[in-house]
């Protein structure tokens, strides 16, 4: 047994001498880097989730304090009997649902056409679409072109006015160009060699490697688009069509200069929920991507 231990086993002190090397302890600070960091993050999900369960004059109490004193779901009911909730959450996931879905599909044709096709203007193309990153979309800069331009179509205060602006993302387009570069073109070129047309190479090839890429894209375009504000603020003008994030913002107040916090703290919880489940059900695919653009 001894000698197999040292020729094929560890000892303790080669496994002590391992372990020491990946948690030196030199390195304590990056520990205390990190975990303040997680708290940072954190902290502000715990503070509403608590709140949520606060009175209006807990919230508003001075030293805050962390711990509700009576948990209540009175902030819930009231969330529910004061906004036409189901209403708002199905114009959010509409609106959401349609703006990843358009990105999705038209990003990654762009991004296939500029990665791996042959035509004028190409780089001209790539290079307009780096400059459009540089502009914040809905931001003060478009947003009353974007209004002008709606509303010369007829389409303010509908579905299509909140989802069409924002169908193909400059941010979409170039992260999918940078995954389909990956893609050799030995690989593209086998196919066309058997007869395969262009779209049957970016259907049967080049999307099932987009997996990874297309959760990604796919995850920070329904947050974006879930919680969009300004935009859908400025172009839906009836109750009815508000989204999540307006209807909060217009509907949970107590009076004129003062803001309803418990229900603001429920309503946010409410808004969160969606895309925490987004993230569970893509999280997989979006870590293989990460892990994927560091390995490239």
């Amino acid at each position: 047994m001894s000698v197999e231990a040292s020729q094929g086993g560890r000892t303790d002190l080669e496994v002590t001498h391992h372990r020491s090397r990946r948690f030196p302890a030199g390195n304590w600070w990056l520990y205390v880097l990190v975990s303040l960091g997680l708290v940072v993050m954190v902290g502000p999900f715990v503070w509403m989730i608590l709140g949520s369960f606060k009175s209006q004059a807990e919230l508003l109490s001075v030293p805050p304090t962390w711990l509700p004193a009576n948990f209540s779901g009175d902030n819930f009911q009231r969330l529910f009997e004061r906004l036409d909730f189901p209403r708002y959450f199905l114009n959010s996931t509409v609106v959401a649902g349609f703006i990843t879905l358009a990105n999705v599909a038209f990003a990654s044709m762009v991004g296939y056409a500029l990665a791996k096709l042959s035509f004028a203007g190409r780089k001209t193309v790539l290079l307009l679409v780096l400059l459009t990153l540089m502009v914040p979309p809905a931001g003060p800069i478009t947003i009353v072109p974007l209004f002008i331009l709606m509303s010369k179509l007829n389409l303010v205060n509908s579905y299509a006015a909140v989802i069409l602006p924002f169908a193909a993302g400059p941010f979409g387009v170039f992260l999918m160009r940078q995954f389909i570069s990956t893609i050799p073109d030995d690989v593209l070129d086998a196919a066309r060699v058997d007869g395969a047309s262009e779209w049957t190479v970016f259907r049967r090839i080049v999307l099932p490697l987009l997996g990874p890429g297309l959760a990604a894209l796919g995850i920070f375009t329904f947050l974006q688009a879930w919680n969009g504000f300004l935009w859908p603020l400025v172009v839906l003008t009836s109750d009815e069509m508000y989204t999540l994030p307006v209807a909060l913002a217009t509907f949970a107040r107590e009076g004129q200069y003062q803001a309803d916090y418990g229900l603001l703290m429920a309503g946010s919880c409410m808004v969160v929920i969606p895309v925490v489940v987004v993230f569970l059900v893509l999280q997989r695919h979006f870590t293989q991507s990460i892990a994927m653009t560091g390995i490239k």
